[in-house]
């Protein structure tokens, strides 16, 4: 835990709405949390006469030579005696009024504790960015003077301005033409000192001379939008112009009140006349906050839809929880899981709570807050890492008011602090984009909804068709217990059939082992190409799924065998076409690094090199070759990274617009598209074979999630799965749509191994430029952990992919016993252990382990 010697569990922090009586006297003394790296414990300041500080508090205070971001914590009647009073600086002032209720607060420490975090890290992951900032030592040139010091010197009589630099050193004279030669004469000290070796001499010898000023610049912080509105006072227009008279004109059909952007575009008019109508007393011009949110399209409004049993039934369930309990909701594709999640909201929202809806990843928000909207209107926000900062800071500003809203964001979301929550739902709950690896905290937004929805006793919805095996087992557990105690504190709700009573679409598996051996060396299997070949003759769309993105997965000489790596990752580079007569360029998945195709071997000098393996691209070129009256749109994160593209193109692709949607993982996560009537899966292989205890329940759960978007409409679907071992049970259970069984397989193997969901594992991530250096931490930290009982010790062992951007990573995995809690190591020791040029991340539960 971040603070060793305070005990927190006491505190009083601020309620929202709550009066506070001054305590000027009382509070003179403040303990704050410090946002800097590496400072620990709390810090005692003075609280200004002038400021009303309150508990929970975002503050600016000094600290050191910069102005940081700090939360305040608690009063002092008095300053520890270790401290003279004269030392104890003063808060600079309030960013944010405290916005922690205890429910809130108490979360954030049990994240800090659980995932072995600094509890400063969890609150700047809670928070929205810009509010804790940080200050910055900048210089800046005086211009045209010189300090009273050089006045008062010897050179006094005989030195004018212009000459003083002939008298200062090399680095000062350095500083001084870098200064001049920009504009604006300013520059942050930390870039000086990349620029001028020893630069701090120099910058003390020229703010001697008066020649320059050392500054803090105070946090960037994010703040509200303002925008000038203008208002109409007197509407009668006896003195005055032609001109100013149609401004009033408009302003009194528009209500009365216009932004003044827009009312100068309307009227065609300068903002001087306006400052005369201003002076004559007709109008007043006044700065108003604009909201930054994200704006959906317009949408027509939603209604209720008709149920089915099944979704009644779960719907009724679902209401009638009072307090904490976790529910499962277990729902094939396509059997409406969205519908009972939108009518279990709408009551709560006139009883005047809150929802919070969490989805894994921002391609799955568009048509998923397209819905809420069409239902909810106005009352649905958007939160997530793609927003700019000032509408995260907005949208999350909107939440403190306590009106009652929904807001639909990724995993980040899970703090949003909506006061009055009524309800929480997971959709896609299996999904380990909900898993955060790095930065610390390496926090699962599941884990954590669960927590809060204890904390603000509510009910915790998790909605999936391909549960993940943790959700599974513990709510059936739990729901066995309920039954025996009487005490539900789980549900399992079964939505076993699609809406309309559609079938769920047949699974067709091709064994490219067969195509082969009868010459057909396409990418596609003959089942796929005539299937593709009907799709436009029936006017229908369909989806291909590829495991990778760009266009081949590597290059590899077919004279030696040599295969072109990344300079800075142990990996093969990934061909990448941008157009045709472009150059050819190979990239890094891990760090983007980029190249071009050489045209000879670097290794033997061979013009034979080839591609090898099958990227998004690559697919798209062989479609565009084979079926060229195929309309396709490409769906992976080489063509959405830019706002608004998921958007963009699956609107295009429900307007008709293309046949073939053709896309990597995204593709998977909820996309409800009814016109689809074929989904193909190019090589379903690439998802089995990989060096992870997951890697069936992923590619189970990616097949089966990948199948359910065919057949979601009036046509029957059709998917086809092509693979080279048709004997996996992974191929098998998907083939029958079958969990049940596939569920019991894996848990049988995950038992007997004490792997998740019954065992626990923490793992140790290590990573340095040196690989020696790592090396050998890791081994050290391995003895030193082997020394101790209750756990079992993996490793150390190198990552399975050694080196990324020339670091070099080494892990340590442990795993014990969730019943049986050991006494885990103390982690501040471990880190201690851990030279300055080791990087340790401690990941509690991890998904990824590769």
């Amino acid at each position: 835990m971040y603070i060793n010697e305070v005990n927190l569990s006491p505190l009083v922090v601020a309620e929202p709405g709550e009066s506070y009586q001054s305590q000027t006297n009382l509070n003179r003394w403040i303990e704050v949390l410090v946002d800097c790296p590496g400072s620990t414990g709390l810090f005692t300041y003075r609280s200004p006469a002038q400021l009303e500080i309150k508990l929970g508090d975002i503050l600016s205070v000094p600290f050191g030579a910069q102005q940081v971001g700090a939360i305040a914590i608690r009063f002092l009647a008095q300053p520890n005696i270790d401290l003279p009073p004269e030392k104890i600086r003063e808060v600079e002032d309030i960013v944010s009024v405290g916005f922690f209720p205890s429910a809130y607060w108490e979360l954030l420490n049990r994240v800090a504790a659980y995932y072995y975090t600094p509890l400063i890290q969890v609150i700047r992951v809670a928070l929205p960015p810009g509010l804790l900032g940080r200050s910055q030592r900048r210089i800046r040139l005086v211009r045209g003077g010189v300090d009273k010091e050089i006045n008062n010197s010897k050179f006094q009589n005989t030195l004018t301005p212009p000459l003083v630099s002939s008298f200062l050193t090399p680095t000062a004279r350095q500083i001084l033409e870098l200064l001049q030669a920009q504009p604006a004469g300013d520059y942050s000290f930390a870039y000086i000192q990349q620029k001028v070796k020893s630069a701090y001499r120099g910058i003390r010898e020229l703010v001697r001379f008066g020649l320059v000023q050392s500054y803090l610049e105070p946090p960037r912080l994010t703040r509200p939008k303002l925008q000038k509105a203008i208002i109409l006072i007197d509407a009668t227009d006896s003195d005055l112009t032609t001109r100013q008279r149609e401004i009033v004109e408009v302003l009194r059909r528009r209500g009365g009140e216009l932004w003044q952007s827009e009312l100068l575009q309307i009227c065609s008019a300068s903002s001087s006349i306006l400052k005369t109508l201003v002076q004559k007393g007709y109008i007043v011009i006044e700065e108003r906050e604009v909201l930054r949110t994200e704006q959906g399209p317009a949408l027509a409004g939603d209604r209720a839809k008709s149920l089915t049993a099944a979704q009644a039934n779960a719907l009724e369930i679902i209401q009638s929880i009072d307090g904490f309990a976790q529910v499962l909701l277990h729902g094939v594709t396509g059997s409406g899981k969205t519908e009972v999640y939108l009518q279990a909201i709408a009551p709560l929202l006139n009883q005047g709570k809150s929802a919070l809806v969490l989805v894994p990843e921002i391609g799955l928000t568009p048509q998923l807050t397209d819905r809420f909207r069409a239902r909810f209107g106005n009352k649905v926000s958007v939160y997530h890492s793609a927003l700019s900062d000032g509408e995260r800071y907005d949208t999350w500003r909107q939440m403190l008011t306590g009106e009652p809203q929904v807001v639909i964001g990724t995993r980040s979301a899970v703090f949003a602090p909506l006061p009055n929550l009524g309800l929480i739902i997971l959709d896609e709950e299996h999904d380990s984009s909900f898993k955060q690896d790095s930065p610390i905290p390496t926090y699962h937004a599941r884990t954590i909804a669960q927590w809060r929805a204890e904390l603000e006793n509510c009910p915790l919805v998790l909605g999936s068709a391909t549960p993940s095996l943790e959700s599974w087992v513990s709510v059936r557990r739990q729901e066995e217990q309920g039954k025996q105690n009487s005490t539900h504190t789980s549900y399992y709700l079964s939505l076993p059939e699609r809406i309309y009573s559609r079938p769920l679409p047949p699974v067709e598996i091709v064994d490219m082992r067969l195509e082969l051996q009868q010459g057909n060396r396409s990418i596609f299997s003959r089942a796929l190409q005539e299937a593709l070949e009907q799709l436009q003759e029936r006017q229908q769309q369909g989806i291909l799924f590829i495991h990778r993105r760009g266009h081949s997965t590597f290059v590899s000489c077919r004279s030696c065998g040599y295969v072109l790596e990344c300079p800075h990752c142990d990996v093969s580079l990934s061909y990448h076409h941008t157009e045709e007569g472009a150059p050819q360029l190979l990239r890094c998945h891990y760090c983007n690094y980029t190249r071009s195709h050489p045209k000879f071997c670097p290794d033997c000098s061979s013009p034979y090199l080839k591609f090898f393996g099958s990227g998004t691209q690559r697919v798209a070129q062989e479609l565009a070759r084979q079926f060229p009256q195929l309309r396709l749109i490409r769906f992976d994160s080489d063509t959405t990274r830019n706002k608004g593209a998921h958007r963009t193109l699956l609107t295009q692709f429900a307007n008709g617009e293309a046949d073939l949607l053709v896309g990597t993982q995204m593709l998977t996560k909820g996309l409800d598209l009814p016109q689809v009537t074929l989904v193909g899966v190019v090589a379903a292989d690439g998802l089995l074979h990989l060096s992870d205890y997951r890697a069936s329940e992923r590619a189970f759960q990616t097949l089966t999630q990948v199948a359910g978007r065919a057949g979601r409409g009036e046509d029957p679907g059709r998917v086809i799965v092509q693979t080279y071992t048709p004997e996996h049970q992974v191929i098998e259970a998907v083939r029958s749509h079958d969990y049940q069984s596939f569920s019991q397989t894996e848990l049988e193997q995950r038992q007997a191994l004490n792997y998740p969901p019954y065992g626990r594992l923490i793992l140790l991530r290590l990573s340095s430029l040196d690989p020696i250096q790592v090396q050998n931490a890791a081994q050290i930290i391995a003895t030193a952990l082997s020394a101790e009982e209750g756990f079992e010790i993996l490793g150390p062992a190198p990552a399975s992919i050694l080196r990324v951007a020339n670091r070099y990573r080494w892990q340590i995995l442990i795993k014990f016993s969730p019943d049986e809690l050991p006494q885990l190591p103390d982690w501040e020791e471990v880190r201690s252990l851990c030279p300055a040029s080791v990087s340790l991340t401690i990941d509690v539960d991890p998904l990824n382990i590769m």
